[in-house]
């Protein structure tokens, strides 16, 4: 029962290792996380990684990070490594994902419809 060797293609250990050149965070010390947004600031160059270039042809409109794994096919620790270096070289912003609005304070609320009530 041979079984065919696995492509290099597949998220094999070795090509991830490969792909982040060993490292498993961001070289970068901004915090990036699943929700982080990332815009590409120009277009891939040829002598880019193929991942990398990825990333930038994907993030010509601002994409999450976990978007971008999904997308990509790759864990989000390596894509995390990747808009890393993409930020360190000025290839991306990064920004976080706008807040949703707050909700007023609950006793404001109250004393609104107590005062519309009184008209």
């Amino acid at each position: 029962m041979n079984e065919p060797p696995t492509s290099w293609e597949d998220s094999s250990p070795e090509r991830l290792y490969v792909i982040t050149g060993g490292r498993s965070g961001p070289s970068t010390a901004v915090h990036l996380d699943l929700v982080t947004l990332v815009v590409a600031k120009g277009s891939a160059r040829p002598e880019m990684q193929p991942e990398q270039a990825a990333i930038l042809r994907m993030c010509q409109s601002p994409l999450s990070v976990a978007e971008i794994a999904a997308y990509a096919g790759l864990p989000v620790s390596v894509v995390t490594v990747l808009v890393g270096d993409l930020m360190a070289a000025r290839r991306v912003y990064v920004r976080p994902p706008v807040p949703a609005a707050q909700l007023p304070d609950l006793a404001l609320i109250e004393a609104v419809i107590d005062g519309l009530q009184k008209l």
